[in-house]
């Protein structure tokens, strides 16, 4: 999605930074996005795309 997104190269996203990719995602969301994700969404989310 980063690389849809953004632009990035997979070789660009797997050496970026939890923060950096944070801010990116945060910064396209706008003022106006909300708190985020919650503790159940994400681990929903994780199960349902694991990356292994």
């Amino acid at each position: 999605m980063m690389g849809a997104a953004f632009g990035w190269s997979p070789d660009a996203f797997w050496r970026a930074t939890p923060d950096e990719v944070a801010a990116l995602v945060e910064a396209a969301r706008g003022e106006d996005a909300g708190a985020g994700v919650d503790r159940d969404t994400l681990a929903r989310l994780m199960k349902e795309h694991p990356d292994g």
